[in-house]
């Protein structure tokens, strides 16, 4: 399953940094970053629940850089 989320973060470093940590949560297959259009496009894992999946991305992205949002 593939879904779409609005993003709100300050720079192109602090973008990278959000999809490096979005990869790395469990759950998530593939997460890209566009921080031109300030949208996070992941892909989850067959088994995964997408909220519960997206707790700890926000989660992992805010351990990263803290003042970033993603609109679950």
């Amino acid at each position: 399953m593939k879904k779409s989320y609005k993003i709100e973060v300050d720079c192109a470093n602090c973008a990278r940094k959000m999809e490096e940590a979005a990869n790395a949560t469990p759950g998530v297959k593939e997460a890209v970053v566009n921080f031109m259009l300030l949208k996070m496009n992941v892909t989850f894992e067959d088994s995964a629940d997408p909220k519960a999946v997206m707790k700890d991305v926000l989660a992992n992205c805010k351990r990263v850089e803290d003042d970033c949002e993603i609109y679950l």
